[in-house]
């Protein structure tokens, strides 16, 4: 018995922890097994114009599938073209894509740049632009300096499942938010006001939504106050 008790001792925490291992999906495991059943219902639906119904399969399989695995490590490069990793980023990580083609929303910018003077000590702003770094470079002007701008261009990418997922399978603007550990805690699309919207209206619906996804999923507990008294830029 006492034999058994010590193999038991020894073996248990490593199958425990093999099992662990085991376990971990990363993002790119989990759009390789679901992205096709999803690209097919959503294909379907923006056929016919029934955006609703897209937004609920987009959400759907964000949640049911994509939020809870681990983002891979992936490289990119700052305004000073020097190489730089994901997993470089050390607090969780508010991650969104854009590219110079991709407009985003009205107010979003101005959001964005309030929250991360905001979060700054607790979060990583990462803006990521599928562009050339000219491009970028001059886009770059628009965002606070407490927000990182990084950029892939397609033409010199390394890393093809990057540009394969990242971009191409969920589409711009896609918000992710990253934990400490790099698990994923919430995907997200940018809020897009009707376009006879106020601009401070639009900025207040987009920091609302943003600052409430932030706050319950990468800072919970924080006492984060809403913009009630920030102005729009």
């Amino acid at each position: 018995m006492k034999k058994l008790l010590l193999v038991f001792l020894f073996i248990g925490p490593i199958v425990f922890s093999q099992q662990q291992l085991q376990e971990k999906t990363y993002f790119s495991e989990a759009l390789y097994f679901n992205l096709s059943d999803y690209n097919r219902k959503a294909d379907l639906a923006y056929r016919f114009n029934d955006y609703e119904k897209g937004k609920e399969l987009f959400e759907n399989f964000t949640s049911n599938y994509l939020e809870g695995s681990y983002m891979d490590n992936f490289k990119f490069r700052n305004l000073k073209k020097k190489e730089v990793s994901l997993y470089d980023y050390k607090k969780p990580v508010f991650l969104i894509t854009y590219a110079s083609w991709c407009v985003p929303s009205k107010g979003e910018i101005p959001a964005l740049n309030e929250l991360a003077k905001q979060y700054r000590d607790k979060i990583d702003f990462v803006v990521l632009f599928w562009d050339e770094h000219d491009k970028v470079k001059e886009l770059a002007e628009n965002f606070s300096s407490n927000i990182s701008i990084v950029y892939v261009d397609e033409r010199k990418n390394n890393g093809a499942y990057v540009v394969k997922q990242l971009k191409h399978s969920l589409g711009l603007p896609t918000c992710f938010l990253i934990a400490g550990d790099k698990k994923i805690m919430d995907i997200r699309r940018s809020v897009f006001p009707p376009l006879h919207t106020e601009k401070e209206t639009a900025y207040r619906e987009n920091y609302i939504a943003l600052e409430t996804s932030i706050s319950n999923n990468l800072v919970k507990g924080y006492d984060g106050v809403y913009a009630d008294n920030v102005q729009a830029e």
